[in-house]
């Protein structure tokens, strides 16, 4: 079970909600316990900061920092509760044809508690990849090499927002501008990426590897190895 690109369907199904005007970009966002207590990468959210932060701030959280807390905030923001909004995302599954895809997150950590693992395959994180991308923000969040948390009631200082795609951002790749990594401890290292160059964009989907250097390289040789055949 690929670790956190179950994130990709999250944007998706938000940026859904959004164009069908369910959700606004400027709309401020509550924070519960089960938002703050969400575990891994996260932004510290906090209950404190219930409403101080848009829909938009939660976008950004996601994509570039892959914060758990943020998918939650979303999830329970856009659906009402974690579990309407899995059921969502397994209903967007099924019409995308993922047909080897059962989500039972938002966020993609590794089950606690009895609760059962995301379970995904490349084939269909290409599907949803190719999907994500024919959104037009989806690059617009997940080509975003450093941005910011914006100040909150708790904070007096900016929290940085780097891109955990490092083929973005301090490792590029010519032409990256997305989409998604991944990675815990039972999922290892992975990554759906896409690169433009010229008229050709190519999309290369990774998972399950040991470290990030791998990672990075394959997805590297991979992408070549798109374009190559686009080219030739």
């Amino acid at each position: 079970y690929p670790a956190s690109v179950t994130k990709l369907m999250t944007l998706l199904i938000t940026l859904e909600r959004i164009d069908a005007g369910v959700v606004r970009l400027t709309e401020k966002v509550k924070i519960s316990k089960e938002v703050a207590g969400m575990g891994g990468s996260g932004v510290y959210l906090d209950t404190r900061e219930s409403l101080a932060f848009t829909v938009n701030d939660m976008l950004n959280a996601l994509m570039v920092h892959s914060a758990n807390d943020a998918a939650t905030a979303l999830a329970i923001h856009v659906a009402g509760s974690r579990a309407a909004f899995v059921d969502m995302m397994n209903q967007k599954a099924r019409e995308l044809g993922m047909n080897s895809t059962v989500y039972h997150s938002e966020h993609g950590l590794p089950p606690t508690n009895g609760s059962q693992p995301d379970i995904s395959t490349a084939y269909d994180i290409a599907i949803l990849s190719l999907a994500a991308l024919r959104h037009p923000a989806t690059l617009k969040y997940s080509g975003i090499k450093l941005t910011w948390l914006p100040l909150s009631p708790i904070r007096d200082e900016k929290f940085m927002l780097a891109n955990r795609n490092a083929l973005v951002g301090k490792d590029p790749y010519p032409g990256c501008d997305g989409l998604k990594t991944g990675y815990h401890s039972k999922g290892g290292f992975s990554l759906t990426a896409t690169a433009k160059q010229g008229d050709d964009r190519v999309v290369s989907v990774i998972l399950g590897v040991a470290n990030r250097d791998v990672r990075n390289a394959t997805t590297k040789k991979l992408l070549d190895k798109g374009f190559d055949a686009l080219r030739n």
